[in-house]
């Protein structure tokens, strides 16, 4: 039996726009983030382990995304800022918890690296992938699509500034150009 491995491919070569993840981290630490759920994910990866070495932040491996929603409001109720980073098909995990978010007024930010999009390669992601911003929408969530590594960084503190301030919800997408195309390897 062969093993047969996910590789993320890289579409920007550039040093200077391949520290993008660094910026979103920065932009946690100046928003007070203090817990960060996440299922993992490759297009998360450089985001989880700077989250995971930072001592003021509790980063938690959630078995499904829909915990991250929970995790956000308890967060809140306990007087700290969270943040769920998630890959586009578990919007569709979130969908039954996001009425929480929307009833209740939480505040409740979400990075979701995006599937089903450039160079997708599994067609099982598509149909999520396509569906990802009407489904915020109809939670009343703002949505912003990030496709540049200048970009990321900026939507990220906006998006923050939003949630937190306004006690509102946003999604920042991080398109599947930014973050790279899966390839299979053998």
């Amino acid at each position: 039996m062969r093993a047969i491995r996910f590789v993320r491919q890289a579409t920007m070569k550039n040093e200077n726009t391949q520290d993008w993840p660094d910026r979103i981290f920065a932009e946690f630490k100046r928003a007070n983030v203090r817990q960060v759920g996440y299922v993992p994910d490759a297009g998360h990866a450089r985001l989880i382990d700077l989250c995971k070495a930072d001592p003021e932040i509790a980063d938690v491996v959630l078995t499904t995304e829909e915990e991250g929603v929970a995790l956000a409001a308890g967060a809140w109720l306990g007087g700290q800022r969270s943040v769920l980073l998630m890959q586009s098909s578990g919007v569709g995990n979130c969908i039954n918890m996001l009425s929480l978010i929307r009833t209740c007024s939480f505040p409740f930010f979400t990075l979701v690296t995006m599937r089903g999009e450039w160079e997708e390669f599994n067609p099982w992601q598509q149909p999520m992938g396509s569906i990802v911003e009407p489904v915020f929408a109809l939670c009343e969530t703002k949505v912003t699509r990030a496709m540049t590594p200048e970009e990321a960084p900026v939507l990220t503190a906006e998006a923050l500034d939003f949630v937190f301030k306004e006690e509102r919800a946003a999604a920042v997408l991080l398109s599947q150009q930014l973050i790279g195309a899966k390839v299979w390897t053998k």
